[in-house]
């Protein structure tokens, strides 16, 4: 049984699914608010946030489990010395997605996906 076991497919394969969510995690983590589909929005939330939580010990196993998933050096570098500090209060709930409407072209709902706090 698929008890509790959410998984956004994204309808890719392995390989595109897993890069597609570590490119738009470094955006994300770059520019603090990004504009995306409503479910890769969904994703983004469930893939980063654990990471983030992750973030909070600043030892060098969790900046390596994080390089593993988000695979840039700089990015890790904002995120250790940037949002860290920022999120240590913080129990859970990093992200925010706010629906915007549809997109012209082929009708799918957007979002932006931003930090609560605008870290």
């Amino acid at each position: 049984m698929r008890h509790l076991k959410k998984k956004f497919k994204l309808k890719r394969q392995y390989g595109h699914r897993k890069s597609i969510l570590s490119i738009l995690s470094c955006q994300l983590i770059k520019y603090k608010i990004i504009k995306t589909t409503l479910i890769k929005a969904k994703a983004i939330r469930i893939y980063l946030e654990p990471l983030l939580t992750k973030s909070k010990n600043n030892t060098l196993h969790s900046k390596r489990i994080i390089f593993k998933y988000l695979k840039n050096k700089s990015i890790i570098k904002i995120l250790f010395n940037k949002i860290r500090p920022k999120i240590l209060l913080r129990k859970g709930g990093y992200l925010r997605i706010i629906k915007i409407g549809r997109r012209y072209n082929d009708n799918s709902k957007m979002a932006l996906i931003s930090f609560v706090d605008n870290y």
